[in-house]
C-alpha cells in the first residue's frame, strides 16, 4: 500500500523533470562540463536534479535521497537506511549532448538493500516505465497503460542485444557464442536499453563501463517484474548501499531466465574494480 500511494506522485515527478529537461535539449540553453572522472554532466542534469530533489523532499520529507548529481554520504551514515530515494536526474547524458534523444530520468526506491519501486521517464518517447515489488511492470505512453514483460524465446530465434551508440562493438561481439545468430539494437541510455530488455524488444544488455547504482536501481525491479534478471560477470545478483563507493561492476540485463546464458555469454564480463 505504501509503495502503490508514492507511485503516482513519482511517476509525475519524473514526467515533470523529464519535460523540463525536454525543453533544456530543444532550446540548447545548457552548459555542458566534464567531472572529475571525466564524465560529462550539463546545468540540465543540475536543473533536473534541484527539481527531484524538492519533489521527493515535499513527498516523503523522512526518506534520504541519493543521487548521481549530490555528495554522497559515507557508508557508515547511511548503511542502515531501512529505505532511501536513489536517482538519477539524467541517464544518457552524452546522449543529450549529441542530440539523439536517447536520454531518460531514473527514480528508485530501495528498501531493506533492493530496489522496490522504480520509474524512468524518456522524455522523447513521451514514455513512462515502472514498476513496485509484487505487482508488475508496465508501459505508459500518454493515457496507454500496458502491462510489460520479457521476450519468449523459440527455438531458432535470433538473440537480440541492446548496445551502446557510443561505445565499441568489438568488446561486446567477443562475449558471445560463435554458435548462436545475433542481431544488435541500438539504443543510448542504460536505463533506456535495459527497459528494452523488460518489454520484450531485446534478449539482453550487456554493460562494460563505469555505471552506479542510480543507473540500475530503477529498472532493476522494472527487470525482475517484467521476468528478467540483473546479474554482475559471475552471474550474482548486483547489490545497494553496501560499499563506501557506489560504482556498479560490470554486469548483464537478461530476459527469459530459462536461456542457458553461462553457454550464450562464454566469456564473462571482468569485473571492473570499485573505484572509491
Amino acid at each position: 500500500m505504501f509503495l502503490s500511494k508514492l507511485l503516482e506522485s513519482v511517476k509525475q515527478t519524473a514526467r515533470e523533470a523529464g519535460q523540463h529537461l525536454w525543453q533544456l535539449y530543444q532550446s540548447g540553453d545548457f552548459v555542458a562540463e566534464q567531472k572529475a572522472d571525466t564524465s560529462p554532466v550539463t546545468s540540465a542534469d543540475l536543473a533536473a536534479n534541484a527539481l527531484i530533489i524538492a519533489r521527493l523532499s515535499d513527498l516523503t520529507p523522512d526518506i534520504p535521497i541519493i543521487s548521481e548529481e549530490t555528495t554522497i554520504m559515507p557508508l557508515a551514515q547511511r548503511q542502515h537506511w531501512p529505505r532511501y530515494w536513489l536517482i538519477d536526474p539524467m541517464d544518457g547524458t552524452q546522449e543529450f549532448v549529441a542530440r539523439s534523444g536517447d536520454f531518460a530520468v531514473s527514480i528508485a526506491l530501495v528498501e531493506h538493500g533492493w530496489p522496490a519501486l522504480g520509474v524512468i521517464y524518456w522524455p522523447k518517447e513521451d514514455i513512462l516505465y515502472y514498476a513496485t515489488r509484487g505487482h508488475g511492470s508496465f508501459k505508459q505512453q500518454r493515457n496507454l497503460i500496458n502491462r510489460i514483460r520479457v521476450h519468449q524465446h523459440q527455438q531458432g530465434d535470433v538473440l537480440r542485444i541492446a548496445v551502446s551508440r557510443r561505445q565499441p562493438l568489438q568488446p561486446i561481439v567477443a562475449l558471445l557464442s560463435e554458435r548462436q545468430s545475433v542481431e544488435y539494437i541500438p539504443l543510448g541510455s542504460c536505463s533506456l536499453k535495459s527497459c528494452l530488455v523488460a518489454e520484450g524488444k531485446a534478449d539482453c544488455y550487456l554493460r562494460l563501463g563505469p555505471t552506479g547504482e542510480w543507473d540500475t536501481g530503477a529498472v532493476h525491479i522494472i527487470v525482475e517484474e517484467a521476468g528478467g534478471k540483473i546479474l554482475d560477470s559471475q552471474f550474482s545478483p548486483l547489490s545497494y548501499n553496501q560499499r563506501e563507493t557506489l560504482a556498479n561492476p560490470d554486469f548483464m540485463v537478461i530476459g527469459q531466465a530459462e536461456l542457458p546464458w553461462r553457454e550464450l555469454i562464454q566469456a564473462k564480463p571482468t569485473t571492473r574494480p570499485l573505484l572509491s
